[in-house]
């Protein structure tokens, strides 16, 4: 339940915003009343495509830092700031520059396929970008006699190779916040609730995967929980997700799988941030012109594959 201060202030970002002409977007993870204020809420690719049509003249990007690099690469012409310059994806910053660099040259007839959840740099030295919700499509119009590198996620990158039948090779990364599930407490809960469905991020390991009736991206387990039949649902990612799925079928019982599963980056942006944020123009987000285009490059492919009718 939100405090009366909340509220005011949720009234001054939405007129900062007009005067300011911003445009707020917000990934499903974040706070509840910052998906309340915000312009547009989705998954990473969806917030790509939005960063890229919207109309105002600065973005104000509620999510970790690579997503506001991606709406600075996609949009070059418009001031980009992010609210917490320090909300960052650990998975992402695993990943070492140089690891990549080395493949390319060991491997270089090899597609190197990185996950958009990848600093800028990472996305300069690679063929083509995704997210989990485009993951299978980008990977199964890739050829067959192509070796391919999935960067960094390990578990997405092992579920599409899965659903698929392909071999692909697997940076070794992991969301530390969908491993905080374990086989035992899904047990438990499916034992509780017989009747419920159970839907899950590709970012969780194997054996949470093998246990769900439904695997998908963020918007794709929002979708699922809206159309399916299923009245009582157990959710395994992000809690940031639950207001979402209350707020599109209410009728419905969610069940969030734990507690634990917050990830401190996302929950670390409040309206006093964006607030500050908007009023400052700070902090801006640049990424140096040559790193941009290279990224770029595998960005717009991204999202010409997404678009492509594969039948």
């Amino acid at each position: 339940m939100l405090d009366s201060g909340s509220r005011r202030l949720m009234d001054e970002i939405i007129d900062l915003k007009k005067q300011k002409d911003v445009f707020l977007l917000a990934h499903y993870y974040q706070r509840p009343e910052i998906q309340m204020i915000a312009d547009y809420v989705g998954d990473s690719y969806a917030m790509a495509l939005a960063a890229r049509d919207c109309s105002q003249s600065t973005i104000l990007v509620a999510g970790v830092d690579f997503m506001a690099e991606t709406a600075a690469i996609l949009c070059p012409d418009k001031t980009v700031l992010t609210p917490e310059p320090l909300a960052t994806c650990p998975m992402a910053n695993k990943v070492v520059i140089e690891d990549i660099i080395k493949y390319r040259q060991e491997h270089p007839d090899a597609v190197i396929v990185s996950y958009v959840n990848t600093p800028a740099e990472v996305k300069a030295v690679s063929d083509v970008c995704c997210t989990s919700s485009n993951a299978a499509k980008i990977v199964a119009q890739i050829s067959p006699d192509r070796q391919i590198l999935f960067v960094p996620d390990q578990h997405l990158g092992s579920y599409i190779a899965e659903k698929l039948g392909r071999n692909m090779e697997l940076y070794s990364s992991e969301c530390p916040t969908h491993q905080r599930i374990t086989a035992e407490q899904l047990d438990q809960l499916k034992e509780q609730y017989p009747e419920a469905a159970i839907l899950v991020h590709p970012e969780c390991p194997k054996e949470i995967r093998d246990k769900a009736d439904f695997i998908g991206s963020t918007s794709g387990i929002i979708d699922y929980a809206v159309k399916s039949p299923y009245q009582v649902l157990i959710i395994v990612t992000e809690s940031g997700i639950m207001h979402s799925i209350s707020e599109k079928c209410p009728e419905k019982k969610a069940i969030l799988a734990s507690e634990e599963l917050i990830c401190p980056n996302m929950k670390s942006i409040t309206l006093e941030k964006i607030h500050y944020s908007i009023l400052n123009k700070e902090t801006l987000v640049e990424v140096p012109e040559d790193t941009r285009i290279k990224s770029l490059s595998a960005l717009e492919k991204m999202i010409e594959w997404t678009s492509r009718d594969t039948g």
